[in-house]
């Protein structure tokens, strides 16, 4: 029954179309410690992150030169509810002290900044604060909002990018996938379970060209993320420490996993 009333959550989230699930750090790394190999050297997308707020810009800022990344580009869509949790937004070159504007983060390098001997977020801290070009406001156009996934300068993002690594809307998440199966990218993301089920996704299962990532082969599936408001799930069974599960939330990706190269016990 309380797997049942997680996935009625994520369920409720998708009606009243509440998309800001933020990811957990730990979730991130247990997962993407198994792609490590084939991050090394590649531009890193992510496309539905508020850079200073998002754990998957954490992520990858602070791990920069351990994954030897190539660039790492984050784009917001809106104003983060939770603005101001991670860095001091209105202390960044560039941008207006409300932070209401979508903007983007490209880094290319993190050197240790504060010298202390050691690569971490107060370097990141110290080049979004000091370095102008680092950042800029996204602007939009006539179709799409500033900083949506399908506008034309994120899509011009995108093309850039080798692998998308992001929780993209639960609710556009077929849109999303699409996208990328159009440019052609690789990606590990987040999304609902059942979306094996939809056609567009399921094709690709088909093809051999998706499976689900590796935190969710061997074990249930279900995540814990920060949600700002949660006034609108209607049995929010499983709270821990302000986080809400989320039952039917796995990893999906089109990079080669561990898992797939093991025998199969028939």
């Amino acid at each position: 029954m309380e797997k049942k009333s997680s996935n009625k959550n994520l369920h409720d989230a998708s009606k009243s179309k509440q998309d800001e699930f933020y990811t957990q750090l730990n979730d991130i790394a247990n997962e993407l410690k198994h792609y490590r190999s084939q991050l090394k050297g590649k531009v890193i997308f992510c496309n539905c992150d508020d850079p200073f707020e998002s754990n998957f810009f954490k992520y990858f800022a602070a791990n920069f030169n351990a994954l030897k990344i190539k660039k790492l580009i984050a784009t917001s869509y809106v104003k983060s509810p939770i603005v101001g949790g991670q860095l001091p937004l209105f202390e960044i070159e560039g941008l207006k002290p409300d932070g209401k504007e979508p903007y983007i983060v490209e880094i290319n390098e993190v050197p240790d900044l504060n010298n202390d001997g050691a690569i971490s977020l107060d370097d990141v801290e110290y080049l979004l604060k000091h370095n102008k070009n680092i950042s800029r406001r996204l602007h939009g156009d006539e179709e799409y909002n500033a900083g949506d996934f399908r506008s034309k300068e994120c899509v011009e993002l995108l093309k850039q990018a080798d692998i998308v690594v992001t929780n993209p809307p639960f609710s556009l998440f077929r849109e999303f996938v699409n996208l990328l199966v159009e440019h052609n990218k690789d990606f590990v993301i987040i999304g609902n379970k059942n979306a094996i089920t939809y056609k567009d996704v399921f094709r690709l299962i088909k093809a051999d060209r998706l499976w689900l990532g590796v935190s969710h082969r061997n074990k249930g599936t279900g995540m814990f993320f920060s949600i700002p408001n949660t006034d609108y799930l209607s049995n929010p069974t499983r709270v821990k420490d302000g986080k809400v599960f989320i039952g039917g939330a796995v990893w999906f990706t089109t990079l080669d996993t561990p898992v797939n190269h093991e025998p199969m016990t028939l």
